[in-house]
């Protein structure tokens, strides 16, 4: 480890905190429906929508309703791109005259991007036309991550609201997220990028002469407007299929460093917009603190690793850290920082590879998205993920001192909590069940390009990935097969709305409910021992839950690399 290492991690931190208070008051803003600096040029577009459409913006809706209008529209998406994913060869703008897609890889990845997990079975800049990369997926970039940021909304508002029935409109939350704050700072994200080297054309290929006289064709595309959205909007689909390790994507340390910026930031500023919501931005921050402990601990535990290298090359007289995988142009403490970054949230973009990581190096990545992606998280997902490990802890808290637990002023009942381990037992129950199904099954071990535990964390991962909606893969499993595309897309889509429904559930639940004071006997939620409280519950939910796993894969992976061994 190094200490311009060190200087390169707090000082994305740092930015971050500087940007939390800003991007939380424009989301209040839009959370409250009240006019922003953009207004006079775009609320005229935000009113023509609603005519068209025949919504009524003032009409809100209750759990259900809310909830039913967010399925209808996520499912309509996903058919619509499973049908430009399957009619590529036909449809327009496709200059490699590249053929449809097949219907495993189709489903799979219409899923995939309908749940903001762009899991990705296929060569991007080999596979896709510059229409299927743009309508059939950059769209969707845009539109799973407004779907997440309107869901926190959503929950906030039955945290703050007194004896109501409704949480708002899923239409007008919908509009406004993606008019006002996802469009506007893609259109300066993709200036940026332009400016800095990142192709934006309609454009198929184009050749070149290399440094040693050959001819090569290199893949083009309007890459700069995709890559903006990828990473703000927690998405991660790589136009190349190298992701952000590719120079076309991510060209210098300056746009390595806005990427890593642009997928935290939303999610920072959710936290302050919580706070503002209820009431008390004290909330809003003792939230973020416990996300920050936990994100902080998976970075330094990622970079120590990495930096320390691996003994079976150090006896080969190689000295230095571990470079596998590596993207040399950015070094050992960025790819490991992004590595984290990218997996406590729910993005998936990557600027290395993480099966050539160390084994514990590895499965930091791996726990993040086990314990739910709530380490700040995917844009509006990590928010309410984190939330319902809130209501766990205030159980808690209220089983040791004896009372009804409350949180925020809200009494927290048997349906909250039961709702709660409902959504929060999803991602276990499926990771686990499907990876032991893959470890046994023929089309299951076919998958994995190692053997022993090394290719056991391939399989857990990958179903990991798919059930947390993240989409980054450990890069050594054959995915693009019937079996894996289709085990996948069901768990990507079981992954995002078992989640969702019963956290709706609990937002109306808790909307309804009369607001009860502080007392002396209250448990308060905002010091240090409420953000201990938080970092202990998820750890060892995470840790109980996954460890048996953990043991199985990356930490029999790690103790068979201390003794020399390989497989």
């Amino acid at each position: 480890m190094t200490f311009q290492g060190w200087i390169l991690i707090l000082g994305f931190v740092a930015i971050l905190l500087a940007l939390t208070r800003p991007m939380g008051s424009w989301l209040f803003a839009l959370y409250e429906g009240r006019r922003t600096p953009l207004h006079p040029m775009l609320a005229p577009v935000e009113r023509g929508f609603y005519r068209l459409s025949g919504i009524d913006p003032q009409v809100e809706q209750g759990w259900r309703r809310y909830a039913l209008h967010m399925l209808l529209f996520n499912t309509v998406l996903m058919v619509l791109t499973y049908a430009v994913l399957r009619l590529q060869g036909v449809l327009p703008g496709n200059p490699q005259g590249l053929p449809g897609l097949s219907g495993h890889l189709a489903f799979n990845t219409a899923v995939s991007f309908t749940t903001n997990t762009n899991w990705q079975s296929y060569g991007g800049e080999s596979t896709l036309s510059n229409f299927s990369q743009t309508f059939g997926l950059t769209i969707h970039n845009f539109l799973s991550a407004a779907t997440g940021i309107a869901l926190a909304f959503a929950l906030f508002r039955g945290f703050a609201r007194r004896s109501a029935t409704t949480i708002g409109n899923f239409w007008a939350d919908m509009t406004r997220v993606t008019l006002y704050l996802l469009l506007p700072l893609c259109a300066l994200l993709t200036l940026f990028y332009i400016a800095s080297g990142v192709p934006q054309t309609l454009a198929g290929t184009v050749d070149v002469t290399t440094l040693e006289g050959a001819r090569q064709t290199l893949a083009l595309g309007p890459v700069a407007s995709q890559e903006a959205i990828k990473m703000l909007g927690t998405n991660g689909g790589g136009f190349f299929n190298a992701n952000s390790a590719h120079p076309f994507e991510n060209p210098t340390a300056l746009t390595n460093l806005i990427q890593m910026l642009s997928i935290f930031a939303i999610g920072f500023g959710l936290t302050w917009t919580f706070g503002k919501a209820v009431g008390n931005t004290r909330q809003g921050w003792a939230i973020l603190s416990a996300m920050i402990i936990l994100f902080t601990i998976g970075v330094g535990i990622t970079y120590w690793q990495e930096a320390a290298g691996n003994p079976i090359v150090h006896h080969l007289a190689v000295a230095g850290g571990n470079m596998e995988g590596k993207e040399v142009r950015f070094g050992i403490a960025a790819t490991a920082l992004f590595s984290v970054v990218t997996t406590a949230a729910s993005c998936g973009a990557v600027n290395g590879m993480h099966d050539s990581f160390t084994a514990i190096g590895g499965m930091i990545p791996l726990i993040n998205i086990q314990l739910g992606e709530v380490v700040i998280g995917g844009v509006g997902a990590g928010i309410y993920g984190f939330l319902l490990f809130a209501i766990l802890a205030v159980f808690v808290a209220g089983l040791m001192v004896g009372r009804v637990p409350e949180y925020l002023g809200k009494k927290i009942g048997n349906l909250e909590v039961k709702l709660a381990v409902l959504a929060i037992a999803t991602l276990p129950l499926i990771i686990l069940g499907f990876s032991a199904i893959s470890a046994v099954v023929e089309p299951g071990l076919a998958g994995p390009l190692n053997k022993g535990p090394h290719g056991f964390s391939e399989i857990v991962y990958a179903f990991t990935s798919a059930v947390g909606n993240n989409g980054s893969a450990f890069a050594g499993l054959s995915a693009n097969t019937p079996y894996y595309d289709g085990m996948l897309g069901v768990a990507m889509w079981l992954g995002r709305f078992f989640v969702i429904v019963p956290m709706l559930a609990i937002a109306g639940s808790l909307a309804a409910k009369k607001y009860t004071p502080e007392s002396a006997g209250s448990f308060p939620t905002t010091g240090g021992l409420w953000v201990g409280l938080l970092v202990g519950t998820i750890l060892i939910l995470g840790g109980l839950t996954f460890l048996p796993s953990l043991a199985l894969g990356p930490i029999a992976d790690h103790l068979a690399m201390i003794a020399g061994k390989t497989f």
